[in-house]
């Protein structure tokens, strides 16, 4: 797999992360031209309630551990689109039925500025 450098590496290490605890539909999306809010949104979907609060949990400590430091986190406590805010980068994790009403891949999916992420090498080895 070629390298994308759209995409900060940190960026790819989330996606990893929610990735290995079996987020749905991961998406990266390339935002800086479009919104000064960050530069990547990264949205992806869990199977449940508690399924999207434990993606939330586990890429908060992941990168806890990394030493990026997450600022914000909204929507916690309902757990159906829950928000983090890593500065450059908002992680947008749904529970299934929220994306699909809300579908903000709509709103900001260009051509050219995503990728469907399905693992990388280092994580299809593992």
């Amino acid at each position: 797999m070629e390298k994308d450098t759209r995409f900060d590496p940190v960026v790819f290490e989330m996606a990893k992360v929610l990735d290995r605890r079996k987020a749905e539909d991961i998406i990266l999306l390339d935002v800086k031209k479009a919104t000064i809010l960050a530069d990547t949104f990264i949205v992806c979907s869990g199977r449940s309630t508690p399924h999207v609060k434990t993606l939330a949990d586990e890429l908060d400590e992941a990168m806890g551990r990394a030493g990026v430091e997450r600022r914000r986190m909204e929507g916690y406590a309902a757990g159906r689109w829950i928000v983090m805010d890593f500065g450059d980068i908002l992680v947008h994790i749904f529970h299934k039925e929220e994306r699909e009403f809300y579908n903000i891949e709509r709103l900001w999916k260009d051509e050219g500025n995503f990728l469907e992420y399905e693992g990388t090498p280092e994580t299809d080895a593992e």
